[in-house]
């Protein structure tokens, strides 16, 4: 999922208590790792009381949404898009395992290529027609043919899949079967162990395709359904079809967009807004007690686009990697990244970067050029291409700038006033660009799928032979570890290929208290389902008066 950087203000004196290493441990450890979350309501029994349940008000950074599941890329459109659409499977909001949603049950034959799903008698779009296994094969189909999806090359494990979105079979060769009403058989080329995690993901839900072929975005098959949008509000109301609506608590949710940090802090702090989603002032904050912060399964890195000369070669990348000065790029981020993947628990023996020598840098340019046979004397010119509101990605820019003047390149900026700047970037004729992205799923594979030739995921466009040749290895293991070993063996080969500049693993921020709303757990991915929201009967204290 694509992450917005998220404006959010904490002062120092507040960020003084954060331990910020990734690899550390301390008592005074307030940044949650997702490897060791604590159960925020762990030994709790509490039930939601219906009586106490109202809608629920939640603050999120202003941007405009797409809520095509099969084009949204975005963290925040995801979170809403899990509430209005179901697949087979659902997140748990705790683990992230999957739990079976429209798929009651399933099987996997013994040499592990073909899944058969077993649908719920009781499933109904939010316009009361019946879904079927019919429904399920249309909706991966209609993903399929859609142009730009960006993920659907993820559902290249099936048979016929990657052919099929191409162009050069018909829907018949494609290996998803509905025998029945009931039944859906998956036909795999090989063996895909985390292809349950990835089927959780917005983007493989059950929609309603017209006769058009395109996605009906007005009928739902989620938890909620939309009651009403405008340009900066949303309003969903439960889905009283939903198959299971008797556990939905909440009746309306209401989500407002505003970049205004200390007024969304204020609005929390009168009780007009129950849970701040990134944009706040938490010196604003009159409870600190309600913020959470955490680490989650994403990183903020720089990528080179392979589209022009002699930037798509890896000998030039590495003479500028070896440039930067690594601590004053990451100087501001709260958890450094020198590798792209978060450090997951048994993923180990990847070298990150981290290497700062102009000398050395100086030689390797100086031997790219010669091998090239481009003069030394030679001005290269570099184009970053940024967000014309990003002050981060300026200052980073001037860094790299000042880096690379020695190595006579120069490094110029490009900028888009477009709210989704990352949508932007397949069309954009510049060399680096920013990206920020979570997992969705945590599986290493998550990132990795971004880099490997044919993705409809990869906008940089670099394509390695043996990187892919692991990336399919690890994908047929059905051994842990392998995979593991597997993808890290293929995160070293995009590492050393100079492909992409580390700079910090994500965090979330959130404005919540725990003792009023329950079903919210801190996770790997960021992602709290809707679904099990409730209001908690508690006394809730009067804000102090501030004058």
């Amino acid at each position: 999922m694509k992450k917005i950087l998220r404006a959010f203000f904490i002062p120092l004196s507040f960020l003084m208590v954060f331990n910020l290493s990734a690899q550390e441990s301390s008592d005074d450890m307030q940044i949650e790792d997702f490897d060791s979350i604590i159960d925020l309501e762990e030994g709790s029994d509490e039930k939601a009381d219906l009586a106490e349940q109202r809608p629920l008000t939640i603050l999120m950074a202003q941007q405009p949404l797409n809520l095509d599941i099969h084009t949204s890329t975005y963290s925040s459109e995801a979170q809403i898009l899990d509430s209005l659409y179901d697949g087979l499977f659902s997140y748990d909001p705790k683990t992230l395992d999957p739990l079976p949603a429209i798929a009651e049950s399933y099987k996997i034959s013994r040499d592990k290529k073909r899944w058969t799903f077993t649908l719920r008698d009781d499933v109904t779009f939010s316009d009361g027609d019946k879904i079927t296994a019919y429904t399920v094969r249309e909706s991966w189909l209609s993903l399929l043919r859609t142009p730009g999806a960006p993920y659907a090359s993820m559902l290249d494990c099936i048979k016929g899949a990657a052919d099929y979105r191409n162009g050069l079979v018909s829907e018949k060769d494609v290996g998803i079967t509905a025998r029945n009403d009931k039944t859906l058989v998956i036909t795999l080329l090989n063996p895909t162990a985390h292809l349950a995690k990835l089927l959780c993901h917005h983007a493989f839900a059950v929609c309603k395709v017209k006769d058009s072929g395109m996605t009906d975005t007005t009928v739902f098959t989620g938890a909620f359904t939309i009651q009403n949008q405008t340009e900066n509000s949303l309003t969903l109301i439960k889905n009283e079809r939903y198959w299971d609506a008797k556990n939905v608590r909440l009746p309306q949710i209401t989500i407002q967009q505003s970049n205004e940090l200390k007024d969304n802090s204020w609005k929390f702090n009168d009780g007009s807004a129950d849970w701040i989603s990134g944009m706040m002032d938490t010196n604003a904050l009159l409870n600190k007690n309600t913020i959470r912060i955490s680490a989650i399964f994403g990183t903020e890195y720089l990528f080179f686009s392979c589209k022009n000369k002699p930037w798509n070669d890896a000998d030039f990348r590495n003479a500028l990697l070896t440039a930067v000065p690594w601590d004053l790029l990451r100087q501001n981020s709260l958890v450094k990244a020198s590798t792209l993947i978060y450090p997951l628990a048994g993923y180990q023996g990847v070298n990150g970067i981290s290497e700062t020598s102009p000398e050395d840098a100086l030689e390797m340019m100086q031997d790219a050029r010669k091998k090239l046979g481009i003069p030394q004397d030679e001005i290269l010119t570099i184009t970053f291409g940024i967000s014309s509101t990003s002050e981060r990605q300026k200052s980073q820019a001037e860094l790299l700038k000042n880096a690379w003047e020695p190595l006579g390149v120069e490094l110029k900026v490009q900028t888009t006033p477009d709210d989704r700047y990352i949508d932007s970037i397949t069309g954009w004729n510049a060399d680096i660009f920013s990206y920020s992205w979570i997992g969705d799923f945590a599986d290493p594979i998550a990132f990795l799928e971004l880099f490997r030739g044919g993705s409809t995921l990869n906008p940089s466009k670099w394509q390695n032979q043996k990187f892919d040749e692991l990336i399919q290895k690890a994908n047929e293991s059905t051994d842990n570890g392998e995979h593991y070993k597997f993808l890290a063996q293929a995160e070293q080969i995009l590492l050393d290929d100079g492909e992409v500049i580390p700079i910090s693993h994500s965090i979330s921020l959130h404005a919540l208290n725990l003792q009023q709303v329950g079903g919210w757990y801190v996770n790997a991915l960021d992602i709290h389902p809707y679904k099990y929201l409730y209001l908690k009967k508690a006394k809730v204290e009067s804000a102090p008066n501030v004058i």
